[in-house]
Formats: C-alpha cells, structure tokens, sequence
C-alpha cells in the first residue's frame, strides 16, 4: 500500500479549494531481515578465489587488475574470473551460484556505486 497525500491545490483567482490525491511511488519497503557473514578464511594460500562481474561499467577493468595483483603477489591463490549472466547485480544467476558453492573458497564482487 502506497502513502497517500491529501494536498490542498488553490487555483489562480480562486478563493476555494480543491483536494487532490498523489499516491507515493517508493512504497513501504519490506523490513530488512539481517545475516550473519561468513566466517573468515585464516588465509588464502592454496584457495580458489571467484572474481565476479556484475555487468557494471568498468568493473572489468578492476576485477583484471585484482587478477593480475593476486597472480603477480599472491601466486599460491587461484583466480577465477567470472561474467554474471543477465543484467546487473539484482539479476538472479542460479547456475554461477552453484559453481561458486561448489568450487570456491571466497568471492570478490564487483558492483557499481
């Protein structure tokens, strides 16, 4: 249910009123149900890190260079670079979901703002 506003509207010369209803687009947003984070890796050495894209401008560009950090400093960590199928960071991707359970130790996640 959206928030109605009643809102007196005089117009030019008139010395009536006259009310209009504006329904408020944004909504009541749901309540935020919070999770608990992962627990931290004690380290990365022989870890498979995902490195994934959500689409967003330039992210490319940074996830590459993360890539070629963790291979020039920290050779001993796997890097898996990965394109989220669909667009951006609300689209679902059910299949890179599973390969990520299935086969990394970590993810980096580049989104934009």
């Amino acid at each position: 249910m959206y928030p109605v506003l009643n809102t007196p509207i005089l117009a030019q010369g008139q010395a009536s009123e006259r009310q209009i209803t504006v329904l408020n687009p944004r909504g009541q947003p749901p309540a935020i149900q919070l999770k608990q984070m992962a627990p931290r890796l004690d380290s990365l050495d022989g870890k498979t890190v995902y490195l994934v894209n959500d689409g967003y401008l330039g992210t490319d560009i940074l996830l590459g260079e993360m890539q070629a950090w963790f291979k020039e400093n920290m050779p001993e960590v796997s890097t898996i670079y990965k394109r989220m199928s669909g667009g951006g960071f609300t689209a679902e991707d059910p299949a890179l979901w599973a390969e990520i359970k299935e086969k990394a130790d970590a993810v980096i996640m580049g989104m934009g703002h």
